[in-house]
């Protein structure tokens, strides 16, 4: 699915990076401990969380993660949304928190960017 796709289903509002909303996303990871997503998180996958400060976007540029998706309403750190645009990685927020957000897209054919702890990606 595209990332105007995803803003869709999660009735998101695009913070940075709307040159990039036609982007193919297809996996995605959600956490709010960072340590998780850098030991699980998949390169090119989106990451949805309610963390807001610059070490999330430090993460996602790490991993090479796709987007970045806030969730519950939260809005990243203006030194965050720099880092973002400076490092390129579409920012996002959505209302809804992260169990609907992530079935949502579940629901419209995304899958996580691992299955099993232990398991290779199918």
């Amino acid at each position: 699915m595209t990332l105007a796709e995803v803003k869709k289903i999660l009735d998101a509002d695009i913070i940075v990076g709307e040159e990039k909303i036609g982007m193919e996303v297809n996996t995605g990871f959600a956490a709010d401990l960072m340590s998780d997503v850098l030991a699980f998180a998949k390169e090119g996958s989106i990451l949805l969380t309610g963390l807001t400060n610059p070490l999330v976007v430090r993460t996602a540029d790490t991993l090479d993660l796709s987007a970045i998706i806030f969730v519950r309403g939260k809005r990243p750190a203006p030194d965050a949304i720099k880092l973002a645009d400076e490092k390129n990685i579409p920012l996002l927020a959505t209302r809804y928190i992260m169990f609907e957000s992530c079935g949502r897209l579940f629901a419209a054919g995304m899958h996580g960017s691992i299955h099993k702890v232990g398991e290779a990606p199918k």
